[in-house]
């Protein structure tokens, strides 16, 4: 991280324990809702019970080793947003609640509550600038900041299904992904761009930001076919984005025979300096 670059730097609420004890509350009422109603995104792993990176991972990862077994490629793309949590709109947001949740009358109330009369500062420790308002962002560190922006984001998910992709998402980290017989590559890349160009104005409409500059293509294919992956770029807005052989996702590394090589590699590695670690400590001693 840079310290003296800006960008490195996002805010955190100082929140009471009795707020965050509310909020606690309320977060157990809502998600009971929405599960009793169906109204949670089916592809979206963060912050539910028995959903979590690991089963994100292995979903996506069996979905593509069952496209490579029928004799198929596939494509994995990993999607980042650029302060995704700072970028919610509060209007939009309480319209979703509304239309799409069902919520209303006080509980609606209560959540625009939530949401508005916030400030922030940046506190140095000699000086402390002055507050201004929180007009857009769900609060980082609170209980209830995390569920509202998965349901701010939901429809995001619907929008990729549509162009008959598959996504899974763990937050703000989307993964997009889809198979095709390696005569289609090219069409199926076309496809694979159309989307995401989509998913850009979706979140260009919706305040938030794709960073086309984290954006990463993997193609996986067995070893046999490896020379049938294609190679030329894909199409994100202006940007050009070159197939990698290797991502990591959500903390595993996937490369492009899903051989597993780099996640092992890198796990021997994390596993070496440990060691040395523990040793230089036991010298020492």
């Amino acid at each position: 991280m840079d310290s003296v670059d800006p960008t490195s730097y996002r805010p955190i609420s100082n929140l009471s324990v009795f707020s965050k004890l509310l909020e606690q509350l309320v977060s157990q009422q809502l998600v009971a809702y929405l599960k009793d109603n169906d109204l949670l995104p089916d592809h979206q792993s963060a912050y539910r019970a028995y959903h979590s990176t690991e089963t994100a991972v292995l979903r996506v990862l069996s979905d593509i080793l069952l496209a490579l077994d029928s004799g198929d490629i596939a494509v994995l793309t990993l999607l980042d947003l650029s302060a995704a949590f700072d970028s919610v709109d509060h209007a939009t947001l309480l319209q979703r609640l509304r239309t799409s949740y069902g919520l209303g009358g006080s509980v609606l109330a209560w959540f625009a509550s939530y949401l508005s009369n916030r400030t922030q500062c940046v506190r140095l420790p000699s000086t402390r600038s002055t507050e201004s308002a929180v007009l857009y962002g769900v609060p980082q560190g609170s209980v209830l900041g995390l569920i509202l922006f998965l349901l701010y984001t939901a429809d995001l998910l619907r929008l990729v299904q549509r162009h008959q992709l598959h996504p899974h998402a763990y937050a703000d980290d989307t993964q997009i992904y889809g198979s095709c017989h390696p005569s289609m590559a090219d069409v199926f890349q076309q496809r694979l761009s159309d989307c995401i160009d989509d998913v850009a104005l979706w979140m260009m409409s919706n305040r938030l930001q794709l960073n086309h500059a984290k954006t990463e293509v993997l193609w996986c294919a067995s070893t046999r076919r490896q020379q049938q992956i294609p190679t030329s770029p894909v199409s994100v807005g202006s940007t050009l984005v070159f197939p990698v052989t290797t991502v990591r996702d959500l903390g595993v590394y996937l490369d492009a025979d899903v051989s597993m090589a780099a996640h092992v590699t890198a796990t021997v590695k994390r596993y070496c300096v440990l060691l040395k670690f523990q040793f230089a400590c036991k010298s020492r001693l």
